[in-house]
């Protein structure tokens, strides 16, 4: 029997996205979406780009009010889910209105991330970069020369630090690991992007971790310290999974899924950054922080749910970064242990035991579409297969 009533918790782009795909799936049920910023869902990968240099908001706008009232889509905006009584089929929420209780058929969890805190002592002093809120706070303090220090070195803490550079600042990269991007990319690729940034004149500080933030910078773990105006914090983040947790869900590196991207309730899926599943590839479980992944759940659940049967999911993960003038794409998805080969400047394979698994193009839109169609056959793929898609 179709859900009477589906509620998706989270207004992210795949929490919008689902609400999306249900209605072009021929959903035409009660459907309601919660958020808990202000305001209309919003992209949030230009945050740390495009918005910091132009200001735009509305250009983050991702549907306007008249799109749900068009839909038939309850948005609920400021509104916190405070648990789910998975006996009633209910969740709690607090809004701008008070607290209320709602009844759901099927639940979607899309509840994303939010910034790690590592033990870093005094990182009330430290900025974050997650929400319109923060890097808005963030364009106003780039409004004038600063000697900006960023703790972390991947695709959030480097996009920052491009355009910061971009603008005249002073700039000073923290990473506790030896490389780059490390848990994303491979080490050619991570050194590919070091001598981008220390060629705009950023100073790297890499296999040092920062272990205390003030107000003027940052001290590192061999006794140094990094003069700075302002700290942004980047270094990753963690899972929003209480809410599930707390319902008695299973939980393994964010809300634990089968490959139907179904939670141990079948009434309730989940889906993107704050969610585990089965890789498709060799069905070891990964959790993908990545606006596609979420956008692909999002169409995926929606098919099941409105059109049945039982295939599991199995999208191809691709992920980006602009940084400066340099377009990281990354075609697949390579665990650790992977071994990589460089087919052409600024293109990099990575390979397993099954052979090619992901692709790393700089500036190259062409090999990664094709990348991304080969990777997604029904054969396995070599590097021979690459390098003829790559002449």
């Amino acid at each position: 029997m179709s859900p009477q009533h589906m509620v998706v918790v989270g207004a992210g782009q795949g929490g919008l996205q689902a609400t999306i795909s249900l209605r072009q799936a021929g959903y035409a049920g009660r459907l309601t979406l919660i958020g808990a910023e202000p305001g209309l869902p919003y992209q949030r990968p230009p945050l740390s780009k495009a918005y910091l240099k132009e200001g735009r908001a509305e250009a983050l706008m991702l549907r306007p009010q008249s799109f749900f009232e068009s839909k038939d889509i309850a948005y609920l905006p400021q509104t916190t889910v405070e648990g789910i009584d998975r006996g009633a089929g209910e969740i709690a929420y607090h809004g701008p209105d008070g607290k209320g209780r709602l009844p759901y058929d099927h639940l979607v969890l899309a509840t994303g991330t939010r910034n790690l805190r590592p033990p870093i002592e005094g990182l009330g002093h430290a900025c974050d970069l997650r929400t319109l809120a923060d890097a808005e706070t963030l364009r106003t303090r780039l409004g004038t020369p600063r000697r900006i220090a960023v703790i972390g070195g991947g695709f959030i803490g480097l996009e920052f630090a491009a355009v910061a550079r971009g603008l005249g600042h002073e700039v000073a990269v923290i990473e506790a690991a030896p490389r780059l991007m490390g848990r994303c990319v491979s080490a050619r690729m991570s050194e590919h992007f070091a001598t981008l940034h220390r060629g705009m004149g950023t100073a790297l500080h890499l296999g040092t971790p920062a272990v205390a933030v003030d107000a003027g910078g940052v001290t590192l773990g061999d006794g140094s310290h990094v003069a700075a105006d302002f700290t942004l914090l980047a270094a990753g983040v963690v899972p929003n999974a209480e809410l599930a947790a707390e319902a008695g869900l299973e939980v393994e590196n964010g809300i634990r899924l089968c490959g139907r991207l179904l939670t141990s309730d079948p009434q309730i899926s989940a889906l993107g950054d704050c969610a585990s599943f089965p890789n498709p590839r060799d069905g070891q479980r990964i959790r993908l922080e990545s606006v596609q992944a979420a956008t692909d759940h999002a169409r995926f659940i929606a098919a099941r749910l409105c059109k049945g049967g039982e295939d599991h999911y199995a999208a191809l993960p691709w992920f980006w970064s602009d940084q400066a003038d340099s377009k990281l794409q990354i075609a697949g998805y390579a665990g650790p242990g992977t071994s990589e080969e460089v087919i052409c400047d600024g293109v990099v394979a990575r390979f397993d035991d099954r052979g090619l698994v992901a692709v790393e193009t700089v500036n190259n839109a062409g090999i990664h579409m094709k990348s991304r169609r080969l990777l997604s056959g029904g054969t396995p793929a070599g590097l021979d297969d690459l390098v003829q898609i790559a002449a």
